[in-house]
């Protein structure tokens, strides 16, 4: 076992205008199955604690269901990410080849699927790192370098068993970046290459000189002139709505990154024109590596609080009762994910970006996957659960009524005033991957514990019509904390899962979502009453120091969040 010094680097404090923010507790009846340990009101500023190994007793039993559930849907868990860049993008520092970042995500970080997703710009190098004659379309690279080489690896037995696909992250007119993947009824075939290469023609600025002739004139004139409008945007959504409306996503990457580059508002009609290809937020964002957490570096002024990540999370996803919330509200499915956005980790010496493929973001996916367009199905679907810093790697979220029972991503019928029982496990792994020192190789073998879970809770009130002021409501003022627990209400099972049973009353429509964390409720420049604070910037001008300071930073604050399970009442 490698030895933690015992002393580490430490962050900054606090900026003096941080924010506190609270949530509301609610009163429900706590069943406990299993055996536990302490709570935790208070915690570590940095690196947790591991406890001493839980001791197993029998599992109390649990209140027999009405009747017995059904049978749950095929398939497995599996792990993935689908924000990742390779050298092919115009921002990686020419580090990061094709072959060094798969092995990255599959060799050495056991990802079961991934998108690969360089920016639609041009583009200056092949997926090996050299130097192009002349920039290039991304998508004529996609075509040339990347999906060759995919393809080549898979049949060479390489990667075989897992699920890779080309896709591009977009400039999006107006807003920030977007994750587009067109799959085609043939991922990575001849047709979805001339796909990719059509969408870079129209709704980029590209000049229709950097593509053959005859494609020009078959796909006619350019959609935008500009490319900054909001209208451009939906034009590009609409298009991959009329050709590709079951093979195709547009998912919004970092979205609170820059300040005002959307609104729920927009947000909604993006949704609301195509909800099979828009349902995605990455609220868990990639680039934790950078001093300004996420790449989150707008001036540090109270008016740019929206533009923080908060625990490593986007504030549309961190805050309680905000945008995400307000779109669950009206039953909307749209999802959150961790993605890594990987461009590097360090370079020459000087720079910082972000974690592998699957070393600190993960996106925890139920389905039967087998290839592109099944993954796609699954992640529509919606049994997701994303997590940083390996913080959980296994969660069982289930609500059930008296006749049905669903998870994450699904519905449950219930009546008014009847019992749901909702029941949480979840395990954690034995170690995750904090190196110390950065880039020595040396894991210093934290097992991470989790400190509570909040089984948050918000009402749901039905859509908000276009023209109307709900259009623009960005908060949902229902969503509370319905309980929190802590390792004094959890126990350990027979299955070795820690679990956790509550019971509540079937009111009205809402929805039911769980987020945990490795922090105590009120440490000091990190929670306030549950709640995460923003993330200061981590500065220094000693470059080891800094990122060493940053990497503690990132493995001191986890979180996980898990996608929301709807129950619908029906009147008495």
């Amino acid at each position: 076992m490698f030895n933690l010094p015992t002393s580490l680097p430490t962050a900054l404090p606090a900026l003096p205008f941080r924010r506190t923010l609270f949530s509301t507790l609610a009163v429900g009846t706590l069943m406990l199955t299993g055996c536990g340990g302490g709570g935790g009101s208070s915690g570590p500023a940095f690196l947790p604690t591991a406890p001493g190994t839980p001791t197993a007793v029998a599992p109390a039993p649990a209140p027999a269901p009405a009747q017995p559930p059904a049978p749950g849907p095929a398939g497995r868990w599996t792990v993935g990410d689908l924000h990742i860049h390779t050298m092919q993008s115009d921002d990686t520092q020419q580090i990061s080849t094709l072959d060094q970042v798969l092995a990255k995500a599959f060799d050495q970080f056991g990802l079961d699927w991934a998108a690969i997703s360089d920016h639609l710009r041009l583009s200056s190098y092949d997926n090996n790192g050299n130097k192009l004659a002349a920039q290039i379309p991304f998508s004529e690279g996609m075509a040339k370098y990347q999906v060759p080489r995919i393809k080549a690896l898979q049949a060479g037995g390489k990667y075989a068993d897992k699920t890779i696909f080309a896709a591009f992250e977009w400039d999006m007119p107006s807003h920030d970046h977007g994750n587009v993947g067109i799959l085609t009824d043939n991922p990575m075939s001849d047709a979805a290459l001339k796909a990719v290469s059509q969408f870079e023609y129209l709704f980029t600025n590209r000049d229709p000189a950097l593509f053959p002739a005859a494609d020009v004139a078959a796909w006619g004139p350019k959609a935008g002139t500009g490319y900054n409008t909001h209208a451009e945007t939906m034009a590009a959504i609409a298009w991959l709505k009329k050709n590709y409306p079951d093979t195709s996503y547009l998912q919004i990457n970092h979205p609170s990154r820059n300040p005002g580059k959307y609104t729920i508002a927009q947000l909604r009609e993006m949704n609301d024109l195509a909800p099979n290809i828009v349902f995605s937020l990455e609220g868990m964002v990639g680039n934790q590596m950078e001093p300004d957490r996420g790449g989150y570096n707008s001036a540090y002024i109270d008016a740019n609080l929206p533009s923080r990540t908060y625990g490593g999370v986007d504030y549309l996803v961190a805050k309680l009762g905000g945008t995400w919330d307000a779109l669950l509200s009206e039953g909307r499915r749209i999802w959150n994910v961790a993605d890594s956005d990987y461009h590097f980790t360090i370079s020459q010496g000087q720079y910082s970006s972000g974690y592998a493929p699957g070393e600190y973001a993960k996106n925890h996916l139920f389905g039967d996957i087998k290839d592109p367009k099944s993954l796609l199905a699954a992640m529509r679907s919606g049994k997701l659960f994303a997590v940083n810093g390996g913080l959980i790697d296994a969660l069982d979220f289930k609500v059930q009524s008296a006749k049905t029972a669903g998870e994450m991503g699904s519905e449950v019928a219930a009546k008014a005033g009847e019992d749901l029982t909702i029941t949480i496990r979840f395990k954690s792994p034995e170690r995750n991957n904090f190196e110390y020192q950065l880039g020595s190789g040396r894991f210093a073998n934290v097992k991470p514990v989790v400190d509570h879970i909040d089984l948050i809770a918000g009402d749901v009130t039905g859509r908000e019509l276009p023209g109307t002021p709900g259009y623009s409501r960005d908060t949902n003022p229902s969503t509370r904390v319905l309980k929190r627990f802590t390792r004094a209400d959890w126990k350990l099972d027979a299955d070795g899962y820690f679990a956790v049973s509550y019971t509540v009353k079937a009111s009205n429509n809402q929805y039911f979502r769980l987020r945990g964390t490795n922090l105590g409720t009120d440490v000091p420049n990190e929670t306030a009453g549950g709640e995460p604070l923003f993330d200061a910037q981590t500065t220094g001008t000693d470059n080891v120091a800094r990122f060493n300071a940053i990497n503690v930073r990132n493995y001191s604050d986890l979180w996980f969040y898990s996608n929301p399970v709807f129950v619908k009442v029906a009147a008495q």
